[in-house]
């Protein structure tokens, strides 16, 4: 089992939502995060004086699935959250070592298919 974690704008939450419900993605974590990567925040002026945001809101998208779906996946979020712009985000894969269905106790593989 692979986890994909990706950290996206959140105006394109609903799309990459969407473009995973097409790929067979039935179940996933979002968590509102802040954070920043190379575009190191922005400036902005209020009541006449600058000042710098260093933390952008960002959409965090957690999903675990089964190796073979990983790449189908990824390509869905990358391909839905994609401005081409700076600040798109970043996708990462991580192996799953065990997942637990707490109702069922299932395990593995089984946890994390519907059912």
């Amino acid at each position: 089992m692979k986890k994909v974690e990706a950290i996206i704008k959140p105006f394109k939450l609903e799309d990459v939502k969407e473009a995973l419900s097409e790929v067979g993605v039935e179940g996933m974590t979002v968590v509102e995060v802040k954070g920043f990567g190379r575009q190191k925040g922005h400036t902005e002026i209020y009541r006449g004086s600058e000042y710098t945001v260093d933390f952008l809101p960002k959409v965090k998208i957690e999903v675990v699935v089964d190796d073979s779906r990983a790449d189908t996946v990824v390509d869905a979020i990358v391909k839905a959250a994609n401005t081409g712009k700076i600040g798109d985000g970043k996708v990462f894969v991580s192996p799953v070592l065990d997942a637990i269905r707490i109702r069922t106790g299932e395990r593995g593989s089984d946890a994390v298919a519907s059912s």
